[in-house]
């Protein structure tokens, strides 16, 4: 990132996250364009500006929007926020976007996003994040915001791994300066997982069942498989030398399944997807961790049953043959 207090910033997928956070940037006095592939979107917020609703209150933001990463131009920093499926190929396609001194940050569900973008770009370029905050898009330019929890973000590769360095600080202290309460951490892989854990339990249980996370943890039979998938996971991450404990284990998850943080009133992504025909990111939530659990002999017999059935209720609308 180059010496400035206002990085210009590129947001790859403008969903949910990803329009909520540039629009929060934006609206606090950052240059951030959004770059997306879905055309009336992005033409109704060229049109319109972005709208956010729900918590923070309802208002409209003039943000620039485009299909072209050439019109986007060259980000200070990056943020990748599409689809973990569709990384890989949204990454090349938005090359133009990415520049020497250019920073990159993930802030998508699951894990491995990152190294899939430092294949591309280099490991140098990559930073690690996670957020606890919800966000669900609720038609062409319009984002509806749950909370405003805390995003952190860390180096995650390298001889800097683990430390504290300027770029992280100088990121972390415009965004939230910007107004988007943002940390940096030393520890970022064990948040990542942490942040893990929480998707693990809650997304295909919501899928499942079309529930939010609150009205799911009150039902017994369904807060004792969360629990018993977190508990999975979590043992997984320890065998992949990640050691989290009993308290750390359930920190996420009792976020977001809290209504007075705001994020327990929603479902989860993965049960939007599914309401809406699109294919989902079990593989990379919950299919990563599943085959880390065979490699390391660690038995997960929760998430593979829900990894199951997000496949069959997937198979009602998507080719089972590839």
């Amino acid at each position: 990132m180059t010496e400035t207090h206002s990085p210009k910033i590129v947001v790859i997928g403008a969903g949910a996250i990803g329009g909520l956070f540039g629009g929060l940037l934006c609206e606090g006095g950052l240059d951030v364009t959004l770059l997306d592939v879905n055309r009336e979107h992005v033409e109704t917020i060229q049109a319109n500006g972005l709208k956010i609703v729900g918590y923070g209150g309802d208002r409209t933001i003039k943000i620039k929007a485009t299909m072209a990463p050439v019109e986007a131009g060259v980000g200070d920093v990056v943020i990748v926020q599409c689809k973990a499926l569709h990384t890989q190929k949204a990454v090349q396609d938005a090359s133009a976007v990415f520049g020497d001194h250019t920073t990159v940050i993930s802030f998508q569900n699951g894990i491995g996003n990152e190294e899939v973008i430092a294949e591309i770009i280099g490991e140098n370029r990559v930073i690690g994040g996670l957020t606890a905050q919800g966000a669900t898009v609720e038609g062409p330019g319009i984002i509806r915001n749950y909370s405003d929890l805390p995003t952190y973000i860390g180096e995650l590769f390298g001889p800097a791994a683990g430390t504290n360095t300027q770029r992280i600080r100088k990121i972390a202290d415009a965004f939230s300066a910007a107004g988007l309460d943002t940390h940096a951490s030393q520890t970022i892989r064990l948040n990542m997982w942490k942040k893990l854990l929480g998707n693990i339990g809650l997304s295909a249980t919501s899928g499942a069942t079309d529930l939010t996370s609150a009205q799911m943890v009150r039902i017994p039979e369904l807060k004792t498989t969360i629990h018993r998938a977190v508990d999975e996971a979590a043992a997984v991450a320890r065998a992949c030398g990640i050691g989290i404990d009993d308290t750390e284990k359930h920190e996420i998850l009792n976020q977001l399944t809290s209504t007075s943080a705001g994020t327990g009133d929603s479902r989860s992504s993965l049960c939007t997807d599914l309401r809406s025909g699109r294919p989902t990111e079990i593989e990379r939530i919950y299919g990563t961790v599943s085959r880390l659990g065979k490699k390391h002999d660690v038995p997960t017999p929760t998430l593979d049953t829900l990894i199951a059935i997000v496949r069959g209720q997937e198979s009602h609308y998507l080719s089972m043959d590839s």
